[in-house]
């Protein structure tokens, strides 16, 4: 499910950017509400997402999909031009999403690695580096 999530938010994302594109610097008001409502949308399900998958991949995938769907959203209604280098690129930008999806989720760390050390509340005294034996 974060996954399905994921790629929701990733076209919301595609929706956001093209709104804002359109609303000529937010003041346009039907592609304004778009982009605000898609973008709130989008960064709610990143973020819910992120919960389950790492933030680093998740972001990597979010925001690879929703550029990828934006560029090809672009091509396809003419706003941009269409080349086989763009093409290429995409496909990259795709294939590189599809790898970070194959690839196999990281073991949990052990409880005890999770949770760093407490400070230590000795006093250290003056002119010392606090190391037993050790003086600065």
């Amino acid at each position: 499910m974060p996954w399905i999530v994921l790629l929701a938010s990733a076209v919301l994302e595609a929706v956001w950017a093209t709104a804002l594109g359109r609303s000529e610097g937010l003041s346009q008001p039907g592609p304004s509400v778009v982009f605000v409502v898609c973008l709130a949308l989008s960064m709610l399900g990143l973020a819910w997402a992120a919960k389950h998958i790492p933030i680093g991949t998740a972001y990597a995938v979010w925001t690879g999909t929703g550029a990828a769907l934006t560029v090809a959203y672009a091509m396809l209604t003419g706003d941009e031009s269409v080349s086989a280098l763009k093409l290429v690129f995409l496909a990259g930008i795709v294939g590189a999403v599809v790898g970070l999806k194959l690839l196999p989720a990281p073991a949990p760390a052990p409880a005890a690695a999770a949770s760093p050390a407490a400070p230590s509340t000795t006093p250290v005294e003056p002119g010392t580096t606090g190391r037993p034996g050790n003086h600065a």
